[in-house]
């Protein structure tokens, strides 16, 4: 019998999640020769049967997480939030885009404005190569009008397009638009070669995705000084008396609590779970939660606006596996007419009639395959402004997300332009869906960066305003949520913070 490592209590610097944020984190300090501890609260993922089974993750919820979060008031719902090594990136459609220049820059929106960041695109620029460097992004660039200045090219190719999504590009440049190649994770050779699937919300099991275990977290885990121990779950973080350091992390394990006292501790449990364990932690001196000084810990919560479109053309076989390789972005800085953005739209992954089974269960299976067999399947998305009454709270053991959607009328305005493309590009039929809080899709800010102390928990390095040696490195920091998957700027980030907690920290 192999016996089990016993769970540590002494590290350098602890991180706290092994998602986006955590893993590359580990993987920019790793070369500091620090002894660095992640701590998981879930396990890995096994490759299984049910990785590929559309019918268990979309109608059986396989994957989903045994618990309930509240609204504001009080209907419980089940989250789509995923505890394992590599976090929610192990489910994500692996779409890895730069923001835009301007969303770095104050932007006015049909409905309030998205503020600008503590520093310019140019800033994180080399970071962003580094991070598509880190994740093996396939792409090509001086397709999208609206794509930033880069100073490094894609190392890969982009994901090729399958043969009616080859077709469906040149009937929207006729539409108008301008389809561009998306900039995926994935290495499509090997993912096919473990089952004739889309990856888009399908977990992955070093099956060809590009996520953060398979990634950052496996380039850190090269290094000795780094090791990853799962099923623990920090319960709080203490301060000393003064309440301006982090003293110990607590943690529980195999039904046992382990205390540990590291020099810096680094959050990265994903952008609702960071702000409820700063709240969770209050003491005498921080009575408000960690990091809180402004009253904003768990505030600015945003989740993009997101809608399905799908396109119907009796005309159009459509036997793609996999389909989502491109996208395109004519209204994301306006409306196409001078007006206010309206967002971004990108493929889905291929959705199959036991996808759609699951929202239209009266409806036979054999009757949804003959629909989807001449179906395009896209995806609306549109920037979620920040506001502070759109929050994360606690009630005791409770989460409570109170999410007011913004620039509502923006999406649907976006969702109109997408109709209107593809009915010109020759498909008769349009309907479309939006997505509910169940799918905390792109869940972000709650414990936002900026220069001032009173509005921000952190500075332009995600250290905390309010204690010198905690860290808050994943989608929470995030001062506005643009309008396309935040993964990438997150490991962009972290690397800049990794290289600067390197230089400045650890010297």
């Amino acid at each position: 019998m192999t016996r089990q490592p016993q769970p540590r209590t002494t590290a350098d610097i602890v991180i706290i999640g092994s998602g986006v944020g955590g893993s590359t984190m580990a993987a920019g300090l790793a070369a500091s020769g620090a002894d660095i501890l992640i701590l998981e609260a879930g396990d890995h993922l096994p490759d299984r049967p049910e990785n590929r089974d559309p019918r268990a993750i979309f109608q059986r919820g396989f994957f989903r997480p045994k618990e309930s979060w509240y609204d504001e008031t009080g209907k419980a719902f089940n989250p789509g939030n995923y505890y394992n090594v590599g976090g929610n990136s192990k489910f994500y459609g692996a779409v890895l885009t730069r923001y835009r220049a301007e969303d770095f820059e104050e932007m006015q929106h049909l409905e309030g404005v998205s503020p600008a960041w503590p520093f310019r695109y140019q800033e994180l620029e080399r970071w962003y190569g580094k991070a598509e460097e880190l994740f093996q992004v396939r792409g090509a660039l001086g397709e999208d009008p609206t794509e930033p200045q880069h100073s490094t090219h894609y190392k890969f190719p982009p994901v090729p397009d399958e043969a009616p999504i080859s077709l469906l590009r040149q009937r929207l440049k006729t539409a108008g638009v301008h389809p561009f190649s998306l900039p995926l994770g994935v290495d499509i050779d090997t993912w096919l070669s473990h089952g004739k699937t889309p990856w888009d919300a399908h977990p992955n099991s070093f099956n060809g995705k590009m996520d953060a275990e398979t990634t950052a977290l496996a380039a850190a885990l090269k290094h000795d000084n780094v090791t990853i121990q799962t099923n623990s779950r920090v319960t709080n973080l203490e301060t000393a008396l003064d309440g301006k350091t982090i003293t110990a992390v607590h943690y529980e394990t195999g039904g046992q609590r382990f205390v540990i006292k590291p020099k810096l501790v680094i959050l990265s449990a994903g952008a609702v779970q960071s702000a409820v364990l700063l709240l969770r932690s209050a003491n005498n001196a921080n009575p408000a939660g960690l990091a809180n000084r402004s009253d904003q810990v768990g505030r600015n919560f945003m989740n993009h606006n997101l809608s399905a479109v799908i396109g119907f053309d009796p005309r159009f076989k459509n036997d793609s596996v996999y389909q989502k390789t491109l996208g395109f972005n004519d209204f994301y800085l306006s409306d196409g007419k001078g007006g206010a953005p309206l967002g971004n739209v990108q493929l889905l992954g291929r959705i199959s009639a036991p996808v759609l089974k699951s929202d239209m269960k009266l409806v036979p299976e054999w009757l949804l395959n003959r629909f989807c067999a001449h179906t395009v399947d896209f995806l609306a998305m549109s920037e979620d402004v920040p506001k502070p009454e759109s929050r994360v709270q606690i009630d005791g053991d409770k989460i409570i997300l109170q999410w007011i959607r913004s620039n509502w009328h923006a999406h649907q305005k976006l969702v109109a332009q997408i109709k209107a493309v593809l009915r010109a590009a020759g498909f008769p039929l349009v309907v479309s869906k939006a997505f509910d809080r169940k799918t905390p899709s792109h869940q972000c800010g709650t414990v936002r960066m900026g220069a001032d102390p009173s509005t921000a928990p952190l500075d332009i390095y995600c250290r905390s305003h309010d204690h010198s040696n905690l860290f808050v490195v994943d989608a929470a920091f995030l001062p506005t949520s643009a309008a396309v998957n935040p993964a990438l700027t997150i490991a962009a980030q972290a690397l800049r913070v990794a290289d600067h907690i390197t230089a400045k920290e650890l010297s």
